[in-house]
């Protein structure tokens, strides 16, 4: 009977373990997703990525972006590492390869693909229920964004990442999605860079009817281009908060609030 009583208690850790691992998140993305699905308390470490949410505020920090603490991550004992591909140097990721730590990797390149993502993390770490039932959520509040603010001839945008130099993102990266959702259209889509340098005379040959920036100073100088669609239209647009810049589950909400921005400028015919 001790026997199969010992038996049974290995069983039951077993099962806590596999239920609860110790994650290290090395993306500020990831990291956020984890605290979507209530499961903040499995993280040991993360990498370090703009300001921390409060519940973390202790946690140890295995780096930043493009500087990963191998010592230090490794002194964690991680389960499972959520990794975005960008934010690790390849050698390292080598490195993590080799040391046989499991690995969640990820890079959505729309917004379909990111609910995707945030489902299977969430079966990864034990949160299959909360994960589905988000998941479920996000993609009903897309469906209503794509219907809402469907147009028939997409809005013309121009992404302005960067001024000096002029910067600008790809048609496959996941804020060019959040444009399409909203009825618009990156006029460097063609582009299959995440962040590729443009010039101004580009950007004047496609015409963009929106300019989009992350500030009014990095918009000021295309007033010196009167012609061009997006001034006469006054659409020199601040983007309305970082969100777009998170691929985790909040993103749904920023991209509905960038289809508001886009709408009350430029409306949908309804």
């Amino acid at each position: 009977m001790r026997a199969l009583l010992a038996g049974f208690s290995l069983l039951c850790l077993g099962a806590l373990a596999e239920a609860a691992p110790r994650v290290v998140s090395l993306a500020p993305s990831m990291t956020e997703i984890v605290l979507e699905l209530d499961a903040g308390e499995l993280l040991v470490g993360v990498l370090d990525g703009g300001e921390r949410p409060p519940a973390l505020a202790r946690l140890p920090s295995v780096g930043r972006h493009g500087q990963l603490d191998m010592e230090r991550l490794l002194s964690l004992e991680p389960d499972l590492l959520l990794l975005w591909p960008g934010s690790v140097p390849p050698a390292q990721r080598d490195q993590l390869r080799r040391l046989g730590i499991a690995t969640f990797s990820g890079e959505p390149g729309n917004l379909d693909q990111l609910i995707d993502q945030i489902e299977a993390i969430a079966q990864r770490i034990g949160r299959d229920q909360q994960g589905r039932a988000y998941a479920a959520s996000l993609r009903e509040r897309l469906q209503g964004l794509r219907d809402r603010y469907r147009r028939e001839a997409p809005l013309r945008v121009f992404y302005q990442v960067w001024d000096k130099p002029l910067y600008t993102l790809g048609g496959r990266q996941v804020v060019s999605d959040a444009l399409r959702v909203c009825g618009a259209r990156n006029v460097f889509d063609d582009l299959a860079q995440p962040a590729p340098q443009v010039s101004v005379e580009s950007v004047l040959l496609r015409d963009p009817e929106v300019i989009l920036a992350g500030d009014e100073a990095q918009l000021a100088s295309w007033r010196n281009w009167p012609r061009l669609s997006a001034v006469k239209g006054e659409r020199l647009l601040v983007v309305p908060d970082k969100g777009l810049e998170r691929p985790s589950g909040q993103m749904i909400e920023a991209t509905a609030r960038l289809c508001a921005l886009l709408d009350a400028k430029a409306p949908v015919s309804r």
